[in-house]
């Protein structure tokens, strides 16, 4: 099995099926690899504000809009800070197969002239940094209309240092957990989709259903946000996907390709289950179809073929609808923006399922000798612990913010709305 692996300064950093490259003896700047990892890291930001704040506020009623805006935004500025402040070195430094070291922390050595791979390391700590702040993020939307801004912040400080540090480093760094056991995840499956899908789920469970679910409709208030969302997300994941190959080469094109036909099999094969199901094609079924096709392939991006891909965002789409739309109600726990429903549900169908499409036989860029079985099993562990990580980790991280000052709001601010009783500000002035 061949990879193409870019090191961090440290020795880490994010590995990706493909050809095999020699590593130089001395690494030597890139100005093309440089220009596209910078513009990479600019589109990664940009899924997260505006793109996740609209897709989300769309997704909630008047009355919490700017609520959402503030919590995306607020909580990726305070991933941005703990993540030059120590999560970095946690990450990638040298360390343990579990965590990094140290020597990084405040990004000690780290300079102008210092190379990642061909890129300055200021631009690779840009990059995932960007990867850490959407991830937190993320799991806003299952939080949405009930959670307290202060218990949001606390909480996301104690999980970036307790769960995403940790795993990142476990599958992106050299020496890492899921790294060394050549575990395929190409942008973020398991580090991102299946992590932030499972911390939500949590978490939505411990707040508790917000008032009137299941009783009254709790409809979006915008589904043309959620669509402008939805557009800047697509956009952007091309930096989040094909910004992964940590170079503007073959890998790249592939991870580019790759995110147009499983994000485009996704909206089609949600819209298809809508209509067998008996229900009308929505826009808010294809925007979802859109996400749980982009997540899908997140793991897989540089890891498919083109068509290999397609039958992957098909497949986690329609698993991602049945668990929305059949499993959910019946289990009754209240996920405001469905992030368990479509990042962790899809996100656990692509991360396995990328065992499958990096055969050559589907596709995919393996060598002739590689065996699906043996890697689906390395698939399934590396899911499975990932699944168990988040949950453990966030449940500690919320249960210890809800001891001290509790997650949810008042009653009272609640039936106001949060962008009064929270922020004291109204997303709309009529």
């Amino acid at each position: 099995m061949k990879r193409l692996i870019k090191f961090a300064a440290a020795g880490a950093g994010l590995f990706a099926a493909g050809p095999a490259f020699a590593q130089e003896a001395t690494p030597t700047l890139s100005s093309g690899d440089t220009a596209w990892m910078m513009v990479s890291t600019v589109l990664v930001l940009a899924m997260i504000v505006p793109g996740l704040a609209l897709f989300y506020g769309g997704l909630v009623r008047t009355k919490n809009m700017l609520s959402v805006l503030t919590h995306v935004l607020a909580v990726a500025c305070v991933a941005m800070l703990a993540w030059v402040t120590w999560g970095y070195s946690l990450a990638f430094d040298e360390g343990s197969a579990f965590i990094g070291g140290t020597s990084k922390l405040l990004l000690a050595g780290i300079t102008p002239d210092t190379l990642s791979g061909t890129i300055p390391e200021f631009v690779f700590v840009s990059f995932q940094m960007t990867f850490a702040a959407i991830t937190c993020a993320l799991i806003v939307g299952a939080l949405a209309e009930r959670v307290k801004f202060t218990a949001l912040m606390i909480f996301s400080l104690i999980w970036l240092t307790i769960v995403y540090f940790p795993l990142a480093h476990m599958v992106w760094a050299s020496g890492g957990y899921f790294f060394e056991m050549g575990a395929l995840d190409f942008a973020g499956g398991t580090v991102v989709h299946i992590n932030a899908g499972v911390s939500g789920l949590v978490g939505c469970i411990l707040l508790g259903k917000r008032i009137g679910y299941q009783k009254e409709a709790l409809a979006p208030h915008s589904m043309t946000m959620t669509l402008i969302g939805t557009g800047l997300l697509w956009v952007g994941w091309f930096g989040f996907n094909a910004g992964s190959a940590l170079a503007a080469n073959g890998t790249a094109a592939l991870a580019m390709i790759n995110t147009f036909t499983a994000t485009a099999a996704g909206a089609v094969a949600w819209l298809l289950a809508e209509r067998v199901a008996g229900h009308k094609s929505s826009l808010l079924g294809a925007c979802s179809g859109v996400i749980s096709g982009l997540v899908a392939v997140t793991p897989a991006a540089g890891n498919a073929g083109p068509f290999g891909a397609i039958v992957l965002g098909a497949v986690a789409s329609i698993a991602a609808f049945w668990f929305v739309t059949s499993l959910k109600p019946r289990l009754g726990f209240d996920d405001t923006a469905d992030v368990f429903g479509i990042h962790g549900v899809a996100g656990i169908v692509g991360s396995i399922l990328t065992a499958v499409t990096y055969a050559p036989a589907f596709g995919g860029p393996g060598d002739a000798d590689y065996a699906i079985g043996g890697q689906m099993v390395t698939q399934i562990f590396a899911t499975g612990v990932a699944v168990v990580w988040a949950a453990v980790g966030s449940a500690i991280a919320f249960g210890a913010v809800k001891a001290v000052i509790g997650l949810r709001v008042a009653e009272e601010v609640e039936r106001e709305g949060l962008d009064l009783g929270e922020h004291g500000e109204r997303a709309y002035n009529y």
